[in-house]
């Protein structure tokens, strides 16, 4: 039986990557590595596992332009990238390729969008898909052939279907970018609905279904809830649309296989050693 292809939200297991080692992994030229170490580890431990038929890196801005024009506090207060990590984003492309790995990249929608976009080409061929990232927002993606692998606080991933977005929202995937635009989302800058948070927010859309149906049954009503609806609804539904992924109409990968050559070689040439070795011998 064929693998399952897995997408990779490349950005976001860099910086978990960068923040778990030490800037002191450098390579020969004094360069941290750290980013791109943790990262590979991540991933690797995942395709030792689950025997993915191949792997994509997904990649692009931080915030889409068309998201900002939306919601001009969509990512403000995020971070600038480090200086030591910005270098490992410029070479994650031949870094990753070496392993046998597609690297894709779009500047007009951000890596989450790429994600969700080759699960659909996937499930669209008949295959399954893993999604690997720390971004909850993908719980919207979980489906009879999609599932998630939450990266855990930690170390480790965890395994989030149609029935776990359910037992932890109560919502199901499809509803949660409405239940984002209620609830809000600090780490996006999405303030959501005045006075409404995560167990309001599902009961709603447990009794409305949607952001819009719900809306629209708050005129009339006189609940504090239905006037925070009521008030900032234009509002809601920019969130909703930031909130809800992008399609692409993207090709579906080729099968392709591990390059643990290629990969330790790679390794090597960034001073991780252990890595190349692990490659070498045919482990994680």
């Amino acid at each position: 039986m064929t693998g399952p292809l897995l997408v990779v939200d490349a950005p976001s297991l860099l910086f978990r990557g960068f923040f778990a080692l030490p800037k002191s992994i450098k390579d020969a030229d004094g360069h941290a590595v750290n980013g791109l170490l943790g990262c590979t580890n991540m991933v690797m431990r995942v395709v030792e596992q689950y025997e993915p038929r191949a792997v994509v890196m997904c990649f692009g801005p931080d915030a889409a332009p068309y998201r900002v024009a939306l919601y001009k506090g969509y990512h403000s207060e995020r971070p600038v990238v480090p200086s030591e990590l910005q270098w490992q984003f410029d070479n994650s492309r031949w870094f990753f390729e070496a392993f046998g790995w597609y690297v894709t990249y779009d500047d007009s929608v951000e890596a989450d969008d790429l994600l969700g976009s080759y699960a659909t080409a996937e499930t669209e061929a008949g295959g399954r898909t893993l999604i690997l990232t720390g971004d909850r927002d993908m719980y919207q993606c979980a489906g009879d052939s999609v599932t998630v692998l939450y990266v855990k606080t930690g170390s480790g991933v965890e395994e989030v279907d149609r029935r776990e977005v359910v037992k932890r929202y109560g919502v199901l995937p499809e509803q949660v970018p409405d239940f984002i635009a209620l609830r809000g989302d600090a780490s996006d800058g999405l303030p959501g609905a005045k006075g409404i948070g995560e167990k309001t927010a599902a009961s709603i859309l447990q009794k409305h279904g949607t952001l819009e149906a719900a809306i629209e049954a708050a005129d009339g009503a006189t609940s504090r809830f239905a006037h925070a609806l009521r008030s900032s609804a234009d509002e809601l539904r920019a969130f909703k649309e930031i909130a809800t992924l992008r399609q692409l109409d993207l090709e579906r990968p080729a099968d392709a296989p591990l390059d643990r050559d290629g990969a330790a070689e790679a390794a090597r040439k960034l001073g991780m050693n252990r890595l190349a070795e692990r490659l070498e011998k045919g482990g994680s």
